[in-house]
Formats: structure tokens, C-alpha cells, sequence
């Protein structure tokens, strides 16, 4: 069985991070192995939590497993509390990423044109290095302009679709160019495009931009369940385009599901019943 190292949080409530890669790898055939960087007792867009840091706990779990003398098919970073806990996932890279491991980042930095809380200039400069080391690169529109200087207040005063995609495109260009990785920018919804929304892959020669319908809600966890199904379908030997496709219909049918019951944003999507799609 294909094993995948996943880098992230551990939120009780809000179907993110390890909740919501742990079933999905493991519905895929993937044993999921986590190492937790903090633990939550709900994710941080609910009005209060508390958070447990786990940054001296992380070189633990490297030296441990060191002694196991284990590998991985697969490493997913997510949501991390600071710069010191990139350091770590760096030395973690040393031990266990070779020239057969896929290592997929989501650059969790901010969103909706703003950065969150935890942010500052050195852990967007450690995240630079980490994204350089990544196979698969899965941002925002905000993280990506981020990581390549691009302004999100420009990129959105194009009103021309067209222009607007012509300039997400430019950005996820030069993080393809600057990394080497297959670009995957979540979160895309052009001027004239309310009712729906998208993402956009690019890779070495082409790019590719694709949308579903949009109720208007932002959920917990979807981004993190959109790329958990790419890595086990990426392990799978599919190509991106099917991983994609077979994402965006298991989180279309979670949040049409979702949309009938009176479910916060905050909570995340009924995902559960749809695993089922990803056998």
C-alpha cells in the first residue's frame, strides 16, 4: 500500500486539514500517516478555538520514523503556524523526499486578498523554498500573487473576463517557471461569472481553466479535500486533468449536498457520504 506523509493541522470541527485527507487517501487506497503541526479544537474561522502548537513536537516524529526506516509515496503540506515549522518540513524533505516521493504544497498564506494572522515577510520567503522543492503547487488567487508579487488588487480590477484570466494566468506562469511544478490555482471567478466558479492548471506548455457552479458559500475544508483526491489520484498513475475532474465532482456533489441543510460555512461540506465516488 502506497503511503502518504501529510503535513498539517488537526481540527476537531470544520472538516479541514487531517480530517478531511485522512478519509479521502484512505477511501483512494492510501495509508495516510499524519504529523501534526497544531491541534485545534475547531479550524480558525470559527469565532473562538483553541490552538495547541506542535512545532517542537514535529523533529519528534522525524527522528522516529527515521528509526522505522519507513518511506513515502507521497508528502502533503497544508496549514502550518509559522516560519519555524517550514524549517522543520525542510530537514523532514532531507530524510524522506526522493526522486520517487510526489510532493504536493498547498502555501496556506491567506485568502481573499488578505494574508491571515499568522503571516509575516520571512514565512512567505520560507515558503518560497518550500513551494521551489514541490512537484504540485495548489494556491489561491491571493496566495499565488504572493508568492510571485503580483497584486490582487490589480489582477481584480480587470473587468474583462478575458483580461482577468489572461492576468491569473501570468501569475501562475511565472510560479510554474520559478518552481518547476504543476500549478494548480484554486478559487478563480471572473468578473462576469457569478454563478460560478473555477481553477486553473498549468503545467509546462499548456494551461487549462475550468469551472463549476457557484452558491455563493465559501466551505471549510474544500480546498484540502480538492487536494487530497489529487494526490491519491496522482499516486493512482492518472493524469492531472482526470484527477481534477474527478475532484471537482466529488466537492460539487458534497456542496449541493451541503446547500440543503441549514450548515454554517465554518462547518465544511457532507463529504462523507460522497467517498463513495472516489473507490
Amino acid at each position: 500500500m502506497k503511503k502518504v506523509a501529510i503535513i498539517q493541522d488537526l481540527s476537531s470541527f470544520g472538516k479541514c486539514s487531517l480530517t478531511a485527507a485522512i478519509p479521502v487517501l484512505s477511501v483512494m487506497g492510501v495509508q495516510a500517516c499524519p504529523l501534526p503541526t497544531a491541534v485545534l479544537s475547531a479550524q480558525t474561522e470559527y469565532p473562538s478555538y483553541y490552538c495547541h502548537d506542535l512545532t517542537n513536537v514535529m523533529p519528534r516524529y522525524t527522528e522516529e520514523w527515521k528509526k522505522l526506516n519507513v518511506s513515502f509515496d507521497g508528502i502533503h503540506t497544508g496549514y502550518i503556524t509559522g516560519k519555524e515549522q517550514i524549517h522543520q518540513i525542510l530537514t523532514f524533505l532531507e530524510s524522506f523526499y526522493t526522486d520517487h516521493t510526489l510532493l504536493l504544497v498547498d502555501p496556506v498564506l491567506g485568502d481573499n486578498g488578505k494574508a491571515y494572522d499568522n503571516f509575516e515577510e520571512e514565512l512567505l520567503e520560507q515558503m518560497k523554498v518550500l513551494v521551489s522543492r514541490a512537484d504540485i503547487i495548489t494556491p489561491n488567487i491571493t496566495e499565488c500573487c504572493l508568492l510571485t508579487g503580483y497584486s490582487y488588487d490589480v489582477l481584480h480590477s480587470c473587468m474583462d473576463e478575458q483580461d482577468y484570466l489572461k492576468s491569473v494566468e501570468d501569475a501562475g506562469r511565472q510560479l510554474q517557471l520559478s518552481t518547476g511544478a504543476e500549478i494548480i490555482i484554486t478559487g478563480i471567478q471572473p468578473p462576469s461569472r457569478q454563478d460560478s466558479i473555477g481553477n486553473m492548471y498549468i503545467n509546462e506548455t499548456d494551461s487549462l481553466f475550468t469551472t463549476v457552479p457557484y452558491n455563493g458559500n465559501s466551505y471549510s475544508g474544500t480546498g484540502d479535500l480538492f487536494a487530497s483526491v489529487l494526490m491519491g489520484s496522482r499516486l493512482r498513475g492518472v493524469s492531472m486533468e482526470q484527477a481534477i475532474t474527478l475532484a471537482k465532482e466529488f466537492l460539487l456533489a458534497a456542496i449541493e449536498d451541503t446547500a440543503l441543510y441549514d450548515t454554517s460555512v465554518e462547518a465544511g461540506v457532507n463529504f462523507e457520504k460522497y467517498l463513495r465516488m472516489l473507490l
